[in-house]
């Protein structure tokens, strides 16, 4: 008991602390600072991935570093994904010697992360506490449900999630989406909205928990005590950023 009291009270002062950053970050709501957190967070993720992949290139690190560069002047950075992608699959077709890894580790994380801070370049600030707010909220919201009233196990990969507990996190996501949409936006869109981003962060923090298991780790990392690594922050972010993304473009 006393274990599990120390790691739930080292979890919350983390937590707190990477509240607390959030909020600054946010009031100061400046491109230069988004573009350098989230490049930062890239670095840390891309570490963290290639130990799941059992991959590591040091070439992953500068590809990423001039992609990272020029997504600072570009207006779409999600397009650079299928850039580096073609040149990828030209340097595999001419020389056979380059590892399918490279593919792995640009579609997760880098092209998350450029599609990210494309939501924010794009949108703006706001969005991006829209987004921080559906994806705590599912989370939070489907561990107490789960916890309260969770009995039907969700999937295998995953056993500790319920059914019951991520309809739960989805139903509270959704409605208190609503409350950081735009102003002008529709109840039934940012319903809507909301809803689906909070389903892609389930199925992010899904596919994160998959890449674990067969890595055979409890964490991508150990950055943040009582959390783990930056993949284990930021996994649901990583596919709910993506969706949101798209939805917004549609509807906004």
């Amino acid at each position: 008991m006393s274990n599990l009291l120390s790691s739930s009270s080292t979890r919350i002062k983390t937590g707190l602390v990477l509240l607390l950053g959030i909020l600054v970050i946010g009031y100061i709501d400046s491109y230069s600072v988004m573009w350098v957190l989230f490049g930062t967070l890239l670095a840390i993720a891309l570490y963290e991935a290639q130990k799941l992949f059992s991959f590591e290139n040091k070439y992953i690190y500068v590809v990423s570093a001039i992609l990272w560069i020029i997504a600072y002047f570009h207006p779409t950075p999600e397009d650079l994904v299928f850039v580096v992608a073609l040149i990828y699959a030209s340097i595999l077709a001419y020389t056979k010697e380059l590892d399918k890894r490279f593919f792995v580790i640009l579609l997760y994380p880098t092209a998350p992360f450029l599609f990210l801070f494309s939501l924010y370049t794009e949108f703006g600030i706001q969005v991006m506490f829209w987004l921080l707010v559906v994806v705590s909220s599912t989370d939070v919201g489907a561990y107490f449900v789960g916890r309260s009233i969770g009995k039907t196990k969700f999937c295998q990969t995953s056993p500790n999630k319920t059914i019951e507990g991520v309809i739960g996190g989805v139903a509270v996501a959704s409605f208190l989406g609503c409350f950081f949409s735009f102003g002008e936006m529709s109840i039934w869109t940012s319903l809507l909205i909301s809803f689906v981003v909070a389903i892609a962060s389930v199925f992010g923090d899904l596919f994160e928990s998959y890449l674990k298991r067969e890595a055979n780790v409890k964490d991508s990392g150990n950055l943040l005590p009582g959390h783990g690594g930056i993949l284990d922050r930021a996994d649901g972010y990583l596919f709910a950023g993506i969706m949101m993304l798209i939805l917004l473009r549609a509807f906004a």
